[in-house]
């Protein structure tokens, strides 16, 4: 046992010490593909010691009949390890605490790359759990701890199982006041202006459904920090801006339709209002510098914002 903690913690060290000399090496040789690589090794490392933590956690937390915050103190190890090794952060702005004080609900929020993972390290609230895919159960460490810690798993090709599996979590809503998390988008954008994919139905049904407000979050489009294409993974600080929630009490099904556009028109126009911000600190691309812009021949002209299609 003692051999394999011993290895276990070597191999760890030298992870660390692999991805931050490829940091340091990346930044003073000014190479960008170096330091990328740099923080994805750390990234994925962070998530493999967060992921164990959490389902310890979260077996603990079952236990003394606290299941409701394994994701929660999961989420801010995260943050912090990650702060540690890549040196990424998500800024919040919630002047009103929406995050604390309304519970239970359904927040949503913009979905564009992998990072997103921090992201919900930076904002989960207390007593909140994830959807996620049915195949993510099965994943070595990271789908134990969902498994344990209340996630709603979602069955993608089979739409009867997808309801089945909103009704159980607003019954669940409904009984423990535990909120749920949702990237209406079902997917990542991986978009370089400000901009949302169409989105599904099922946040919005679930939220009538157990009568609990929903809260939107909206996230910077932050593409001048990282661009899979391309290569990029710089250090920097996104902003992200909690919304007003919006009340489905007296709602029915029939609402929903409305509830859906009405929400993604929020939260379109404060991820618009939040790029301009961000492109001013460098962690969005520039209006004429992102592919849309280009493809349209505008990279030329006044610099508009070519994302609000």
């Amino acid at each position: 046992m003692n051999t394999i903690l011993f290895y276990t913690l070597v191999s760890q060290a030298g992870i660390l010490l692999l991805s931050q000399g490829m940091l340091l090496a990346g930044h003073y040789t000014h190479n960008p593909r170096l330091e990328f690589h740099g923080r994805t090794i750390a990234s994925f490392h962070a998530l493999v010691i967060c992921a164990t933590y959490g389902t310890i956690a979260s077996a603990v937390l079952n236990v003394v009949g606290y299941a409701g915050l394994g994701q929660w103190t999961t989420a801010r190890s995260f943050k912090w390890t990650m702060l540690l090794f890549t040196r990424f952060w998500f800024k919040i702005d919630d002047p009103n605490d929406y995050l604390s004080n309304t519970r239970p609900a359904v927040f949503v929020g913009n979905h564009q790359t992998e990072l997103d993972v921090l992201f919900l390290g930076h904002m989960f609230p207390m007593y909140c759990s994830v959807t996620a895919k049915k195949s993510l159960k099965y994943t070595p460490f990271l789908g134990w701890f969902m498994a344990l810690s209340k996630t709603v798993f979602i069955e993608r090709t089979s739409r009867a199982q997808s309801f089945a599996a909103f009704d159980a979590a607003a019954n669940e809503m409904a009984t423990t006041r535990q909120s749920v998390y949702i990237f209406p988008e079902g997917t990542r954008s991986y978009y370089d202006h400000p901009d949302l994919l169409p989105f599904k139905k099922g946040a919005f049904h679930m939220a009538v459904q157990a009568q609990v407000p929903i809260v939107p979050v909206v996230v910077a489009n932050y593409s001048n920090l990282l661009n899979v294409k391309k290569k990029i993974f710089r250090a920097g600080t996104v902003p992200v801006k909690v919304l007003k929630p919006v009340e489905t009490k007296g709602k029915t099904k029939e609402d929903v339709p409305a509830l859906l556009e009405e929400v993604r028109g929020k939260m379109l126009e404060a991820l618009k209002g939040l790029t301009e911000h961000a492109r001013d600190q460098g962690v969005a691309l520039k209006a004429e510098e992102t592919a849309s812009a280009k493809s349209n021949g505008m990279a030329r002209s006044t610099g508009a914002d070519a994302g609000g299609r």
